[in-house]
């Protein structure tokens, strides 16, 4: 279940930022509403621009960014080679690293306070985006597990969330007109946002589960995207939820 109050101020914070530089500050709060070390977006590829890694906002020291930029760490960071590939969420912990090379660029980062532990969760927007959307931390490994298994709902739906809001800043996204969608379908986004199952909202709506899902389904496509995580942030983004 999402920790509702961190988590909402979280998604305000994010969908307040007129800019680029104040998203990266509300980046950097968020760090520390959740009590965790680090926390990075970077964009790997926007739609329909040829630039490699558009984007990138983080909260790693000045100086682990400018080594990792100089050296071009993208084309050997392990964390990054997954997640451009997969779907699924990549932990650092739980990753087998296949080479000496990697290694060494993992305890460059740890050498520079980037975290123990991390995981990393791809975005793919509705338009052709790539995001990875990384958390780390320094806390001991029985916190960060607990951690994971407390938060991972929270950081899927602000990954999606931040994705986007940084795509409509940076102009490599077009506002749209805003989608009508029906009483219906926004409380069964609002219902999925605060961490309720199609079982639940469908006891509270007096509704089948087949029609929650038809709702959801309907919102998705009306939304352009792919996932419901995906939907309940960009009806955030879009104050419709």
């Amino acid at each position: 279940m999402l920790s509702s109050s961190r988590f909402f101020y979280s998604l305000d914070r994010i969908s307040a930022a007129p800019t680029l530089r104040d998203l990266e500050t509300a980046l950097d709060e968020v760090r520390h509403i959740y009590a965790i070390s680090h926390m990075v977006l970077h964009v790997t590829r926007s739609s329909g621009a040829a630039a490699i890694n558009p984007l990138l906002m983080l909260t790693y020291p000045p100086e682990w960014v400018k080594q990792y930029l100089e050296r071009d760490y993208f084309s050997i960071d392990p964390v990054v080679r997954l997640g451009r590939r997969g779907f699924l969420p990549v932990e650092w912990s739980a990753s087998k690293w296949d080479s000496g090379r990697a290694r060494v660029f993992f305890k460059e980062a740890m050498a520079f306070g980037v975290g123990r532990q991390g995981v990393t969760l791809p975005v793919r927007g509705p338009q052709g985006e790539r995001s990875l959307f990384t958390v780390t931390s320094n806390h001991p490994d029985a916190y960060w597990r607990q951690f994971r298994m407390d938060s991972m709902r929270d950081l899927q739906f602000l990954a999606h969330h931040l994705h986007d809001r940084a795509m409509v800043l940076s102009g490599m996204r077009k506002i749209v007109d805003i989608p009508q969608l029906s009483r219906r379908e926004l409380q069964c986004l609002e219902m999925t946002a605060s961490g309720l199952m199609a079982k639940q909202i469908c006891a509270r709506l007096s509704i089948s589960v087949s029609a929650v899902q038809l709702y959801l389904a309907s919102a998705r496509r009306k939304l352009t995207v792919a996932t419901t995580s995906e939907a309940v942030a960009k009806a955030t983004a879009l104050e419709l939820i």
